[in-house]
């Protein structure tokens, strides 16, 4: 049989290099093909099957036809032979035509079934089943946070990841990393945040919010319960200054002004939460430039991280978009006030955050546990109560347990004390980063302590039930008395971890 190319070529290595390259080639077309003649065309899934994978796998196959040529070379230039032939295939043969046929159609079959099978795989990677099932134990806090949050149909990869395969590629680099985690158990206990390989706002939260064109105020309700004996009743009406975010349509003003289109905000963090900001510049649109340093801590901003600095968006504050850990006090007061749990019950406020903040080594001890702190409690200090009541104790232990369930993960150390949320400044820092009166520029210019920029307190009914209302603005009353000047206080003094 006349061969088509020189002897050097016709070895086993550079043949099954060959194999190799030519699949791959066939499967990097077919992708293409899928891409142009189907609706996955943003899936970044795709993309690095078709622009990282498989290319790597036909290099390599090009790489064996070059190593085999160069091996069978030398063997020639040693004077050894390679007497095998390949072998003859006579398709006059009834036999062998029926099994070439047979090898054929059969080959034919399952490569595009392969391909098949490849597709669907790398598409089940994409799905939020995935991001949060397969690696259950270390995912299973953000993923059961996820499913209760606002953004529970927006996809993982969406947020996490994005339309492109540039984007992709650097995530899927470092979920390199976290596979090796995962499978030899090297993974941090909680997962560390913020994840600083998360691409800027502008190319996930900004493809469906547009702080741009928020300009309104949004009234909201907040109902506390006292931990006394009755569960003292509050409640406290403000309304959220969310606009606006362009001057275009007005004075840009309240929260959104931070991500306004009319000038950039920069900071620098001490810390690795972004927790700690001694350090924020302004740019304005006509280019000039105001930095306030924070006055109560030593900072040199010359010899700081350059990896430290960061042009603000959207995630700065709204560091918990979709994985959002509620504080015991909060969610009691929520489920109160919704009768989950019966307010007639004394004490009951403070027993049930008393059981969810005790720390327990396993969730099922934990379960167990809060049905005995609670029942002990009634059981010993009301009795009649315990006797009277034991449906609405057993219904409010079901609801704290429920509370646990959401927000706390002992396996994996995670709770509201594990993760810092900005959006607010009651419990963690948030705006008070900035926003505490001691971030002052060489002008002297300093960076606002105003409450009332943000938001403004229009109603208050404080604990003997008087209800006040302002549409003006009030000024804010503790519900209790706690002894001093709730100006000279941080929420956080009293209310953090």
């Amino acid at each position: 049989m006349r061969r088509i190319f020189p002897p050097v070529v016709y070895n086993p290595i550079t043949l099954i290099g060959a194999a190799i390259a030519s699949v791959s080639f066939g499967l990097i077309l077919f992708v293409f093909i899928l891409e142009i003649f189907s609706s996955i065309g943003d899936n970044p899934y795709i993309g690095i099957l078709a622009f990282i994978i498989l290319p790597s796998i036909l290099i390599f196959g090009l790489l064996l036809i070059a190593y085999g040529v160069i091996r069978e070379r030398k063997r020639i230039s040693q004077g050894k032979s390679r007497e095998g032939k390949l072998p003859v295939i006579d398709l006059n043969d009834p036999k062998k035509r029926a099994a070439f046929a047979t090898f054929s159609i059969g080959t034919l079959i399952l490569l595009l079934f392969t391909a098949f099978g490849s597709y669907k795989a790398y598409e089940y990677t994409e799905t939020d089943e995935f991001c949060g099932t397969v690696c259950h134990q270390v995912m299973e806090p953000e993923y059961t946070a996820y499913l209760g949050s606002p953004h529970s149909r927006v996809g993982c990869v969406g947020c996490h990841i994005g339309s492109g395969t540039d984007w992709y590629v650097k995530s899927k680099l470092s979920g390199a990393y976290q596979f090796y985690s995962v499978l030899f158990k090297k993974y941090s206990q909680p997962i560390p945040t913020p994840v600083r390989e998360l691409r800027p706002a502008e190319g996930t939260c900004e493809q469906c919010h547009s702080p741009e064109h928020f300009f309104s105020q949004k009234k909201t309700e907040y109902t506390y319960y006292i931990s006394d004996e009755k569960n003292t009743r509050s409640n406290l009406g403000m309304l959220i200054k969310i606009g606006g975010g362009n001057s275009v349509f007005g004075a840009a003003t309240g929260i959104h002004w931070h991500t306004s289109s009319d000038h950039e905000i920069y900071y620098m963090h001490s810390d690795d939460r972004r927790q700690e900001i001694p350090w924020v510049k302004l740019v304005t649109k006509d280019g000039k430039e105001i930095i306030y340093r924070d006055k109560s801590v030593k900072f040199d901003e010359a010899s700081f991280p350059k990896e430290n600095l960061r042009l603000m968006d959207c995630i700065d504050c709204h560091n918990r978009p979709s994985h959002i850990f509620h504080q015991p006090d909060k969610m009691v007061n929520v489920y109160i006030d919704q009768n989950k749990i019966d307010p007639e019950l004394p004490y009951i406020k403070s027993i049930s955050v008393q059981a969810l903040e005790t720390p327990y080594t396993e969730k099922s001890i934990a379960l167990d546990s809060i049905s005995t702190i609670i029942n002990s409690f009634y059981r010993s200090t009301y009795r009649d109560i315990y006797e009277k009541k034991q449906d609405k104790i057993a219904s409010a232990i079901q609801e704290v347990q429920s509370i646990y369930s959401r927000n706390y993960f002992p396996y994996m150390n995670a709770n509201w004390k594990s993760f810092p949320d900005n959006i607010s400044h009651v419990y963690t820092p948030g705006c008070f980063r900035c926003h505490a009166g001691n971030h002052v520029s060489d002008e002297g210019l300093v960076i606002s302590h105003d409450c009332n920029s943000c938001h403004l307190i229009i109603t208050q009914t404080d604990s003997r039930g008087i209800r006040k209302v302002d549409i003006e603005g009030l000024e804010f009353e503790h519900p209790i008395d706690i002894g001093s000047d709730v100006r000279d206080l941080m929420c956080t003094d009293c209310h953090s971890k």
